[in-house]
C-alpha cells in the first residue's frame, strides 16, 4: 500500500495481520486504519493500541433493534424446533451441521 492509504477492515479480523499493521502505522509506512474486528479476537494487539492513526471500533454492524430482535426470534425458532416442538419442530430453520440433525432420528 502506498503511505497516503487508509485499510479498513470490517470483514474478519485474520484478514490482517494485526501485527504487520501496527508496525505499518507507526513507521507511517501508511496513513491510517479503521478496524472493527481484530487477529486474535476478542483480544486487540497491543500494537494497535499505542498508534494515533488507527480508529478501532466493537464489531457492531447488526447493532440495531430491529437486527437484534431477528436474531433472537431466530435463535428462539432454532431451539425450539431442535427441542422437537413448534411449527418446524425437528427441523431448525438454520442448522450449520445438518449431519448432527440427521444423526438424532
Amino acid at each position: 500500500m502506498k503511505p497516503s492509504a487508509t485499510l479498513v477492515n470490517l470483514a474478519r479480523g485474520g484478514v490482517v495481520d494485526d501485527a504487520a499493521l501496527a508496525e505499518a502505522l507507526r513507521e507511517r509506512r501508511i496513513f491510517a486504519a479503521g478496524l472493527d474486528v481484530f487477529e486474535g479476537e476478542p483480544q486487540v494487539h497491543p500494537g494497535l493500541l499505542t498508534v494515533p492513526n488507527v480508529v478501532l471500533t466493537p464489531h457492531i454492524a447488526s447493532a440495531s433493534e430491529k437486527t437484534r430482535r431477528a436474531m433472537a426470534d431466530l435463535a428462539a425458532d432454532n431451539l425450539i424446533a431442535a427441542l422437537d416442538a413448534g411449527p418446524q419442530a425437528g427441523h431448525p430453520p438454520s442448522v450449520i451441521n445438518p449431519e448432527v440433525m440427521a444423526r438424532r432420528r
